[in-house]
């Protein structure tokens, strides 16, 4: 096949250095592009080039000329900095507190709104297919505070139609179960073994695990003899073989090391093994698996212990639109300006066009304005001394000013203290210290997932790659949208990489900082490079050919992505971090999920329910 298409090409690899330096024109003019549909952009997204120019310029402390700046004598009575979940959660409620004629203006640096909710679609064949490029589910919502389902309800999300939308008997059905990928980049030759060794499966309901014992399992792999021996040993063993007293246990898991219980406790040298272990916690907020407490490695189901239901029945993980928590997102703008779509509930929506020129409208009381860089925010009276915020944003190359009555800050916390001028220096720092780990989630439209079907592959698990896992995407048929009708049929298969730094041991932070300068210094032709020799390693070459089964290719690049405490840490509690950094300053409040602290999209919701509370 081509590479994908000529404009995916030049979208990604020949812009990535919009990551680093200011766009050049050829970016502008794809943002440009883009303006029209953004979900149906390939390429490098999320994240994509130009995107976070000028945030990274704002936090490397380069200068602005805010004396140049237009003042475009725009006033408001709520700004919010930030359109992903917390950010128009936040809108939401205000208008709920303060009444649906409030002018309120949400600014955001991409070019589409959902933050890390977003949507990406694949044409293949004619055939339009919908899946998510990063937050995937509503977890646990029947537990939501009362204020999020609130919000549902007044966003059209009905939580029961999603015991019949999500086909859990899907993988079952079709013979696909959780498998290990072994590359022979990593590993010696390309295996495939129907064993996930770990739990990450548990995430997909429905999907089998193991369909083969540890034994065989073991034997199948290009590991040595002796990684087979220590491999088949961690697997046998647990947290019996600690020398630890029941009572004792639960404070002795929470306080030591993973990597020492595999070393030291269970005597594990073997460097593939180790290297397995390393990548069989992903998705984890907390960098790679040697940094893991026991208890935490326990709880993400890394190498060694038993499979767990991740949900219990009464709380499936199946609250997924087909676009993932996009879905959540359109429905709110829909809700904020009516007109950008026909629809009054999420499910009428998921099949729905929306107009794009719809969200900037001088006429609408609610306006969102992407592609919007916020550099400056502080308190500035007016003419009658009453206090109002000043919001500088860049715009193309160009700097404006707005002001407003009240601001909610709905950007990731660590930058806040860069653009929120006035903050007072404790509360800065505070923030300062709240980390995101880095995310990468890759979906690729198939023409088919026949190889899939006759390898038995529904996940795999794949150690040596940098997407650590793949599967074919959750079978949710909603508002019209069908799932794949059968192998022969198009569907999406998402690839999911957490990366972290090549060398083992060092602290998160740098960990962190490490993979989001290779992820972003990544052009597109690198991922697709991987792509294609991940998939051609893993599927028999006489069922899958790259160039003529993979139609399209959607990386989303998330340099921020999972905040990496929750509300059992230390810092969310009185006087830490969190609580410090999250407290109202003025008329600026603080939303997003970091001031939770939980990944999470109900809570980055609530957030926002707070932070409007607070003004």
């Amino acid at each position: 096949m081509k590479k994908i298409t000529r404009r995916d090409f030049i979208n990604g690899s020949a812009v990535a250095l919009g990551a680093t330096t200011l766009p050049s024109p050829l970016a502008w003019a794809l943002a440009a592009e883009g303006e029209a549909y953004p979900p149906a952009l390939t390429g490098l997204r999320g994240n994509h080039p130009g995107s976070n120019t000028m945030a990274h310029a704002r936090a490397w402390n380069a200068d602005f000329d805010l004396d140049q700046i237009v003042d475009t004598q725009e006033s408001y009575d709520l700004v919010v900095v930030g359109a992903g979940l917390s950010g128009l959660a936040a809108a939401f409620f205000y208008r709920q507190k303060f009444g649906p004629d409030k002018k309120i203006l949400i600014l955001d640096n991409h070019d589409d709104f959902g933050g890390h909710a977003k949507r990406n679609e694949h044409t293949i064949d004619g055939r339009q297919l919908i899946t998510y490029g990063g937050s995937q589910t509503l977890v646990e919502p029947k537990e939501a505070p009362e204020a999020v389902k609130t919000l549902f309800e007044g966003i059209g999300i009905d939580l029961t139609r999603f015991d019949t939308a999500f086909n859990q008997s899907f993988y079952s059905d079709h013979g696909l179960g959780a498998t290990t990928y072994f590359n022979a980049k990593q590993f010696g030759r390309d295996t495939v073994v129907r064993h996930p060794f770990g739990n990450y499966y548990n995430y997909i309901e429905g999907l089998p695990g193991a369909a083969i014992s540890d034994e065989e399992a073991v034997a199948q792999t290009p590991l040595s003899k002796r990684g087979q021996r220590q491999l088949l040993h961690v697997l046998k063993s647990g947290l019996h073989s600690l020398d630890v007293s029941e009572d004792d246990l639960p404070e002795y898991i929470k306080t030591h090391n993973y990597f020492d219980y595999l070393t030291q406790t269970l005597g594990v040298d073997d460097p593939q093994v180790l290297y397995m272990a390393r990548h069989s916690a992903i998705d984890w907020s907390d960098a790679s698996a040697e940094l893991l407490t026991i208890k935490k490695a326990k709880e993400a189901g890394a190498l060694g212990f038993a499979p767990v239901k991740v949900y219990d029945a009464d709380h499936p993980y199946i609250h997924h639109f087909p676009d993932g928590n996009a879905g959540v997102a359109r429905a709110i703008v829909n809700h904020l300006i009516p007109s950008i779509a026909e629809g009054t509930t999420a499910e009428s929506l998921v099949g729905a066009k929306f107009d794009y020129g719809q969200l900037d409208r001088p006429n609408h009381p609610s306006r969102i304005r992407l592609n919007s860089t916020v550099v400056d925010v502080h308190h500035s009276p007016d003419k009658t001394e009453k206090e109002r915020v000043s919001v500088h944003y860049m715009r193309g190359d160009k700097a404006h000013k707005i002001s407003a009555s009240h601001v909610v800050m709905a950007c990731h916390n660590a930058m806040v203290p860069h653009i929120v001028s006035d903050l007072p220096g404790e509360q800065a720092n505070a923030l300062s210290e709240q980390l995101k780990s880095p995310l990468v989630y890759t979906s690729v439209g198939l023409r088919n997932w026949r190889a899939f079907k006759e390898q038995g592959i529904g996940l795999a698990m794949s150690p040596g790659n940098m997407h650590q896992t793949l599967f074919i995407d959750f079978p949710v048929s909603l508002g019209g949208y069908r799932h794949t009708e059968g192998p022969d049929a198009p569907c999406v298969l998402q690839m999911i990489s957490c990366p972290y730094s090549e060398q083992a041991g060092i602290p998160a932070k740098e960990q962190y900082r490490e993979a989001r300068y290779r992820m972003l210094g990544t052009p597109f032709s690198v991922y697709e490079a991987e792509v294609r020799e991940h998939l051609s390693g893993m599927l028999s070459s006489e069922s899958f050919n790259f160039d003529r089964d993979v139609a399209s290719l959607t990386v989303n690049r998330w340099a921020h992505g999972y905040t990496v405490a929750d509300r059992e840490d230390p810092a969310a509690g009185p006087g830490g971090s969190v609580t410090v950094g999250r407290q109202p300053h003025g008329q600026i409040t603080i939303a997003n999920s970091d001031s939770a602290p939980e990944a999470d999209a109900i809570a980055a919701m609530e957030m926002g329910y707070r932070a409007v509370t607070e003004l």
